[in-house]
């Protein structure tokens, strides 16, 4: 329902989100073009799970009294597909920095790929990366990463239901990977690397699901924008 009633009672809108948004301009531009579609002066609209800004894909947004269900989305399964590069590592372990490291990888073969794969199944430890949007003692640890300065980050335990390679070519790795709240691809990608006796770096991510909602059925920013003012 199109109106102004609904968007403050609450909706659960699906957007692609694009390339180089953060989630945070996202959910600002939709607040922007509902209050200018239906004069409202206030209302509440916020996402249920951050994609960095090089990520693409699905974002849940909620507006008016839906934003009391943000955690319990937040809190769902989650798929993931996208690029690694093998024998290289970023400080970021994607592409917002440059590479820093690389490595041998004449040794990487298909079979050893998908086989180690299946390290990564189950309950996992992960370290956050430095490039993220955590805080610790009220600062963001990009904050730190980007002024040089070091800091310890604890491991914390994710779930990885599914981690299948899809496609191979040269030293790029497609994927596909579900996984719990709170798990970094970026992370996956560095560790991934580890494994091979190599290196790797993230260099393409989009999420397809959040629970049972499906990119196939978000549109884009402009779409949804039209839509207003249809």
């Amino acid at each position: 329902m199109n109106s102004k009633e609904a968007y403050l009672s609450g909706q659960i809108l699906l957007i692609d989100k694009p390339l180089n948004w953060t989630s945070f301009q996202v959910v600002n531009k939709l607040r922007w073009e509902l209050r200018q579609a239906f004069d409202i002066k206030k209302i509440k609209v916020g996402h249920a799970g951050t994609l960095d800004p090089l990520a693409t894909g699905l974002l849940v947004i909620c507006t008016g009294k839906m934003t009391k269900q943000i955690d319990t989305f937040q809190g769902q399964i989650k798929e993931y597909t996208g690029t690694f590069v093998l024998g290289s590592t970023t400080p970021s372990f994607d592409l917002e920095t440059e590479i820093n490291d690389t490595f041998e990888t004449k040794h990487i073969s298909k079979s050893l790929i998908l086989n180690t794969t299946k390290q990564f199944i189950g309950d996992i430890q992960q370290f956050p990366p430095v490039f993220s949007a955590l805080k610790k003692d009220g600062k963001r640890l990009y904050e730190y990463a980007r002024a040089g300065e070091s800091v310890e980050i604890k491991s914390r335990t994710v779930n990885i239901q599914a981690f299948e390679i899809t496609r191979i070519d040269g030293l790029e790795v497609d994927f596909r990977v579900v996984c719990s709240k709170g798990t970094y691809i970026r992370t996956l990608a560095n560790d991934f690397g580890k494994a091979l006796q190599s290196g790797a770096h993230l260099s393409a991510l989009r999420r397809t699901k959040i629970g049972d909602f499906n990119v196939a059925d978000a549109v884009s920013i402009e779409t949804f924008i039209a839509s207003l003012k249809g």
